[in-house]
């Protein structure tokens, strides 16, 4: 047992500044809120704070397709009208909108997570958090589902390099698909995913038959569930699995995807998981003492989101937060109650218990065809930045440090400034 975990926790304010659409669920400005409510919680002086570096397209091609990659950096909402076809093929328009700085967006969350992957690599922590990422939809060639990128899955390559195994645990409300298909042919990467599943519910796949393919047959893992679910069933059912799947897979580091769209009261869920509920995957994972990669994910009544991830950060850091909101820029979304915890939800339960018990048979009897964790041969660790190339005389010689340099420079503490000038401070979104 670690005496104390070493934390290290990445953000960068312009990602809550994103703004999707006017009646688009996905809100980034959650993440300032959940930031906020860590600095109320004085969380932040229990970690190290880090600025991510914005990923380079040549990082985000390690998976994504390099003309999807471009075509991200390159499409504006002035220019878009001309890219019929493109938006088409890529699958960018309604739940997948084109908005300002979007590529951008894309490079910080991205980031976060490559940096987070880094850093535990290089036994730098031995937790990374990264609230801003866990968009796990996006696949290869093309958006889906409020997702572009998929750094999830940067992450796990990242691991890839310093661990022969890696575990994807998935509590998102949706099928964490696009992790899934993106490793559905390998042993070195298990995914484990834990959703909704049937009445044409996003992204309709994630039925328990589905396996994983090739070398990679038994090693995906999908718990199909129906609305309802509450914490007792879904915590039981979550350990039961969970402990199976470490034992017999052994993983080197573990990535953990904490979709806060679980939630009672989410716009977008239909399960009954209180915060405490969703929080107690997070106690179970971290017991296992392996490198931690904590994201977020969906989340859509965003000031739970803002409770479930700062409430998940106490538990990482083993620490109690007063139930009662302490005063902070956002503190009005909170109200009336201003409480940390929200009520479990009312949707009936149609997760009968014999139901959940054949689940749990049919999961417990696919693990029992991996005879022991899979061996690999380990080639040589690639090079951990891929940077281009710059040619110096194109660049302002006022910014001849490069960003990157700059963006791994630790935050100070009064840095997070809040004021007239603060960019959080237009809630209305």
């Amino acid at each position: 047992m670690r005496s104390k975990d070493k934390i290290s926790y990445f953000y960068d304010g312009d990602v809550g500044s994103v703004y999707f659409g006017p009646n688009h669920p996905m809100k980034p400005h959650r993440l300032c809120m959940t930031h906020h409510l860590v600095l109320a919680y004085d969380l932040h002086k229990k970690m190290e704070i880090y600025r991510p570096h914005k990923a380079y397209p040549v990082e985000l091609a390690q998976f994504h397709s390099a003309d999807y990659v471009e075509f991200l950096h390159r499409i504006t909402p002035d220019t878009q009208h001309l890219f019929a076809n493109e938006l088409a093929k890529y699958n960018l328009g309604e739940d997948c909108p084109v908005f300002e700085n979007l590529f951008e967006f894309c490079q910080i969350y991205a980031g976060g997570t490559i940096d987070a992957a880094r850093r535990l690599n290089n036994q730098l922590c031995d937790i990374a958090i990264n609230w801003a990422g866990g968009l796990h939809h996006a696949k290869k060639c093309e958006a889906s589902g409020f997702c572009y990128i998929n750094d999830l899955v940067l992450g796990i390559l990242e691991l890839l390099k310093y661990h022969a195994r890696v575990l994807y645990i998935d509590i998102d409300v949706h099928h964490g698909d696009g992790v899934e298909e993106a490793f559905y042919f390998t042993d070195r990467v298990m995914t484990v995913s834990f959703h909704k599943y049937g009445d044409m519910f996003f992204p309709g796949t994630g039925d328990v038959k589905d396996i994983g393919e090739r070398e990679g047959k038994f090693y995906a893992i999908n718990v199909p569930l129906k609305d309802g679910i509450d914490d007792t069933s879904f915590t039981r059912l979550f350990k039961t699995i969970i402990s199976k799947v470490v034992e017999m897979y052994q993983p080197g580091a573990i990535v953990l995807q904490c979709g806060a769209d679980s939630l009672a009261g989410d716009r977008l869920g239909c399960f009954n998981l209180s915060i405490d509920g969703h929080a107690e995957c997070v106690r179970v994972v971290k017991k296992f003492n392996l490198p931690l990669l904590v994201t977020g994910g969906g989340g859509y009544t965003k000031e739970n989101v803002a409770r479930c991830w700062t409430f998940e950060t106490g538990v990482l850091l083993d620490t109690q937060l007063a139930n009662e909101i302490p005063e902070n820029e956002y503190i009005k979304y909170f109200a009336p109650e201003c409480l940390l915890n929200i009520p479990n939800g009312h949707i009936e339960n149609l997760n009968s218990k014999s139901y959940l018990s054949t689940i749990k048979m049919q999961v417990l009897e696919n693990l029992r065809c991996i005879q022991h964790a899979p061996g690999v041969q380990m080639q040589e660790v690639p090079p951990d930045f891929y940077i281009p190339d710059f040619d110096e005389d194109e660049q302002n010689p006022d910014e001849r440090m490069d960003q990157h340099t700059q963006d791994k420079q630790i935050q100070r503490d009064d840095e997070y400034y809040d004021g007239d000038n603060d960019n959080d401070h237009n809630t209305d979104m």
